[in-house]
C-alpha cells in the first residue's frame, strides 16, 4: 500500500536525490563542488604567483604558473561545458582531471619539471633558435587561448552531439553538425586541444616537451579519428562521406 502524499515516508522518498548524484557515485555533486574548489583556488593562485613573479623578478619562472592556470582553466571549462550544453552525460569524469591516467598525468609532470629545472638552471639561456624566443612566445599565447576558445566553442555548439568518449551507438539526439566551426574544421574540439598543448610548451620554453607533446598529441588524434570517423559514417552514410570530402581538420596529415 502506498504512503499518503503527506506522510514523512512519501516527503522523503520526494526530497531524496538519485543515487548516482551521492558520494562516491559518477554524478556526486560532492565530488563535482571538491574539484571546482580546487580547480578555482589553483587558477587563483597561478594567476596571484605569476604576477608576483613578474612584478617583482626578472625569472622566466612565471611559465610554470601560467602552465598551471592554462590546466586549471581547461579542466573547467571541460565540465562546465558538457554541464550547460550535454547535461544528460555530464559527471565527475566530464572535468578530464584523470583521462588517459597515468600518461596525462606524466606528460604535465614532465613538462613542469623541464619548466623548473631549465629555468633554475640556465634562466639567462634561450633555447629558440635565431633569437626567435619572443615571437615562439607569443605564438605559443595565441595558440593557448585560440585552442581552448575553439575547443570549448566546438563542445558548446555540438550540444548533445559530442561526447568526451567515442560513441559506438548512434543515439536519438546524435546530428551530423557541419555549421558553424564544423564548416572550417572537420573536428574542431581535436584541433582546439592540439594546437592548446603545443602551446603551453611553447609559452614554458621546453624544448623537449615540445617535440614530446606534438607527437604524442598527433598520434593519439591520428589514430582516434581515424577510429571515430569510420563510426560516423556508418552513422551518416553519404552525408559525413561528403563532408569529410569538403572539409579538413587542419592537423597535420590528418585527414
Amino acid at each position: 500500500m502506498d504512503s499518503p502524499p503527506d506522510s514523512p515516508g512519501a516527503q522523503n522518498a520526494q526530497m531524496s536525490p538519485e543515487k548516482a548524484y551521492f558520494p562516491g557515485q559518477p554524478k556526486s555533486l560532492e565530488g563535482i563542488a571538491i574539484r571546482s574548489f580546487f580547480l578555482g583556488i589553483a587558477l587563483a593562485l597561478s594567476v596571484v604567483a605569476m604576477a608576483l613573479v613578474l612584478v617583482f623578478t626578472s625569472s622566466p619562472l612565471w611559465r610554470l604558473p601560467f602552465f598551471i592556470a592554462a590546466l586549471s582553466t581547461f579542466h573547467f571549462f571541460e565540465f562546465w561545458t558538457t554541464a550547460k550544453y550535454n547535461t544528460p552525460v555530464a559527471n565527475i569524469g566530464s572535468f578530464l582531471l584523470t583521462a588517459n591516467w597515468p600518461a596525462y598525468a606524466i606528460a604535465h609532470v614532465t613538462a613542469s619539471l623541464e619548466c623548473l629545472f631549465t629555468k633554475l638552471l640556465f634562466p639567462d639561456r634561450s633555447w629558440a633558435p635565431l633569437y626567435s624566443g619572443h615571437i615562439i612566445l607569443l605564438l605559443g599565447f595565441i595558440m593557448v587561448l585560440v585552442g581552448q576558445f575553439v575547443r570549448s566553442a566546438a563542445m558548446v555548439q555540438a550540444g548533445q552531439s559530442f561526447n568526451h568518449t567515442i560513441q559506438h551507438r548512434k543515439k536519438d539526439t546524435h546530428a551530423l553538425v557541419t555549421t558553424g566551426l564544423y564548416s572550417y574544421l572537420r573536428h574542431p574540439a581535436y584541433f582546439g586541444f592540439f594546437y592548446w598543448g603545443i602551446g603551453t610548451q611553447m609559452v614554458l620554453g621546453n624544448p623537449f616537451c615540445f617535440i614530446g607533446y606534438t607527437i604524442v598529441l598527433w598520434k593519439f588524434f591520428s589514430s582516434r579519428i581515424r577510429h571515430e570517423e569510420a563510426l560516423l559514417v556508418r552513422f551518416f552514410g553519404d552525408d559525413y562521406i561528403h563532408y569529410k570530402q569538403k572539409v579538413g581538420t587542419l592537423i597535420p596529415f590528418v585527414g
